[in-house]
C-alpha cells in the first residue's frame, strides 16, 4: 500500500476529536508520525518522499483538530498543537514514535518532545526553526500575499516552496503533479479558519527571544535538521540555530532550494531520513 492508495481512517481521542489519518508502510519498527505545514492537509505530503520512507518503516499522516478531515477546534498556539498531536498518538495507543515535522509541524514536533520527552525516539526537523528564532515573526508583504491568499494555486506553492530558478520551479511543477495524482478519497481541504488559527500560532512562536533557545538543550533525542539554502518562510539561519543548540543533531542543507526542499529532493531526502532512522 502507498500514499495514493492508503484509505483515510479515523480514530476518536479522549478529547472528543475524531482524527483523520492514513497509516501504511512497513510495520514492525517505530512508526513515523508526520506533522504538516501551514494550511496543509494530508495530501500536501509528497508521495515520492513518503513512499520511499514507507518502504522501510510504517508512516502515519494525520490532520490536527479542525484541520482537513478532523473534527474539533483548531489550536491557536504551538503548545496546544503539540497537546493535540499527543492526544492523537495516545488515541492510537502508541507508546514510542519517531516524529517528522515540516515547517509549523517542526515547531509542533519540538513542543511534543518537550512536553512528552519519553514518547519520541528520534526527531526530523525540516524547514523549521526554534521558538524565538530569526526572521519568521513577520513575513514580507509579498510572502504574506502568497501564504494568506484565500484560494491558493500552483503559483503560490512555487513561490513559497521553491527557489526562483528554472530548475527548482520545474521540480516544483513535478511536485504539484504528484500531490494531485490521487483523485478519489482525497483529504478535505483546509479552511480560512485553519489558516488564521495556524497563523496566530506561527506569529507567537516566532517572536524573537534568544533566551528561548536554551529550551533546546532539553531535547536529547537524535535529531536530523534539514532545509533548503534559501528558505523564505522559516529562514535557513534557523536550521543552523537548531543544529547548534540541540545536543545531538546533524544538519543537511540542500542547494538551489527554498522551504520545500524536501519536495524538490524527495528521493534524496527520504534516503537521508531512512539512514538516520535506522542508525543504532
Amino acid at each position: 500500500m502507498a500514499m495514493l492508495t492508503a484509505p483515510n481512517q479515523t480514530v476518536q481521542a479522549d478529547s472528543g476529536t475524531t482524527y483523520t489519518y492514513r497509516r501504511f508502510g512497513r510495520a514492525g519498527g517505530t512508526p513515523v508520525v508526520f506533522l504538516q505545514c501551514f494550511r496543509g492537509n494530508i495530501d500536501i505530503w509528497d508521495p515520492a518522499l513518503v513512499d520511499d520512507i514507507a518502504a522501510e518503516r510504517e508512516v502515519i499522516l494525520f490532520d490536527a483538530s479542525g484541520v482537513g478531515g478532523s473534527t474539533g477546534q483548531v489550536p491557536t498556539t504551538v503548545r496546544d498543537f503539540a497537546r493535540d498531536a499527543i492526544a492523537f498518538i495516545d488515541a492510537l495507543a502508541l507508546t514510542t514514535v519517531d516524529l517528522f515535522g515540516f515547517s509549523l509541524g517542526g515547531f509542533v514536533a519540538q513542543s511534543v518532545v518537550l512536553q512528552r520527552p519519553h514518547l519520541v525516539r528520534r526527531l526530523i526537523l525540516a524547514g523549521t526553526g526554534p521558538q524565538g528564532g530569526r526572521g519568521f515573526h513577520a513575513w514580507s508583504e509579498e510572502t504574506r500575499g502568497h501564504a494568506y491568499r484565500e484560494a491558493q494555486d500552483a503559483e503560490d506553492l512555487l513561490y513559497l516552496f521553491f527557489a526562483p530558478t528554472e530548475e527548482s520551479r520545474a521540480k516544483g511543477m513535478e511536485y504539484v503533479g504528484r500531490i494531485f495524482t490521487r483523485q478519489e478519497d482525497r483529504d478535505a481541504p483546509t479552511t480560512l479558519a485553519v489558516r488564521d488559527a495556524q497563523a496566530e500560532a506561527i506569529v507567537d512562536w516566532g517572536i524573537p527571544s534568544a533566551a528561548l533557545l536554551d529550551r533546546l538543550a532539553a531535547i536529547q533525542q537524535p535529531t536530523l535538521v534539514a532545509n533548503g539554502n534559501h528558505d523564505i518562510l522559516v529562514p535557513t539561519a534557523n536550521s543552523y540555530l537548531l543544529a547548534g543548540h540541540l545536543p545531538n543533531a546533524e544538519l543537511i542543507i540542500y542547494p538551489n532550494a527554498n522551504h520545500g526542499f524536501l519536495f524538490q529532493y524527495p528521493h534524496e531526502f527520504a534516503g537521508e531520513v531512512n539512514r538516520f532512522l535506522s542508525a543504532a
